[in-house]
């Protein structure tokens, strides 16, 4: 998986790198066929803490999740539950989309 992290108008510390990189290396769990993730975190004039989280899967699925507060760990963690929603309901989805029940009685 390719994990891509990037700052607008603050400096991304190695600890929230390795923080942001331990994070998202667990969304494949939820959907197995994405292949590219990346963090983008922006510092805003309110001084809030913007990330953004876009996951790229297989046949061009994107999922992309935004999450504001004031401490850069927790908005993380936060960007990070939301698209483990997001890739839970899209799997679930496609499970029963499958299975139809259309199966005969004996």
């Amino acid at each position: 998986m390719l994990f891509t992290i990037s700052g607008k108008h603050i400096e991304i510390t190695e600890a929230i790198k390795r923080y942001a990189e331990q994070k998202s290396s667990k969304l494949p769990k939820y959907y197995n066929s994405i292949n590219q993730v990346e963090v983008v975190i922006d510092n805003s004039h309110a001084g809030n803490i913007i990330v953004e989280i876009i996951a790229r899967a297989e046949h061009s699925k994107v999922f992309i999740v935004t999450e504001t507060c004031k401490d850069a760990y927790k908005c993380i963690d936060m960007a990070v539950h939301k698209l483990e929603r997001q890739l839970r309901r899209k799997k679930d989805r496609e499970r029963n989309s499958k299975h139809t029940g259309n199966a005969k009685l004996a």
